[in-house]
């Protein structure tokens, strides 16, 4: 005898629950992928230089050494699994090396506080050069058309 009561059980997945999870989720990293701060602030000194090309050998690796001598790290967070930050002398060397035998046409460049001292940005050339890098670019601020370039001669 069968029963009439009886249901067989339903094999499908109900997935509405899901997209408004999914939904959620969406709106709030919207929301706080602005707010992630992606560097550090430095005051980079003032120059009338042409801007790098960046379409050819892709996001630059970024050593930025700040008024008190700090070393930060910035390699865009998918190079080798390196996240951006604070990194010592010793470890900037050997996480350096290890991206540049992974992609040796990487642009490397150095930015320093416009005030630090000139000895401590040389030293991280020269751990740069010891990690294996040829090329090194040093970063600046585009000069203000106020402060360079023309000069005011109302006389």
């Amino acid at each position: 005898m069968e029963s009439r009561g009886r249901r067989r059980p339903m094999a499908e997945i109900n997935v509405v629950p899901y997209i408004d999870v999914m939904l959620v989720l969406l709106v709030i990293f919207m929301i706080t992928a602005p707010l992630l701060n992606l560097g550090v602030e430095v005051e980079l000194p003032k120059a009338d230089a042409e801007p790098m090309d960046t379409q050819q050998s892709g996001e630059p690796l970024v050593v930025t050494v700040l008024r008190n001598g700090d070393l930060y790290l910035n390699a865009g967070g998918d190079l080798d699994g390196t996240a951006s930050g604070l990194i010592d002398p010793q470890t900037l060397v050997t996480t350096v090396s290890a991206i540049v035998r992974r992609n040796p046409k990487i642009q490397v460049l150095v930015g320093g506080d416009e005030r630090v001292n000139y000895g401590r940005v040389y030293n991280v050339m020269v751990l740069l050069q010891k990690a294996g890098v040829t090329k090194i670019g040093l970063m600046s601020d585009p000069l203000d058309a106020s402060l360079g370039g023309e000069q005011d001669s109302t006389e």
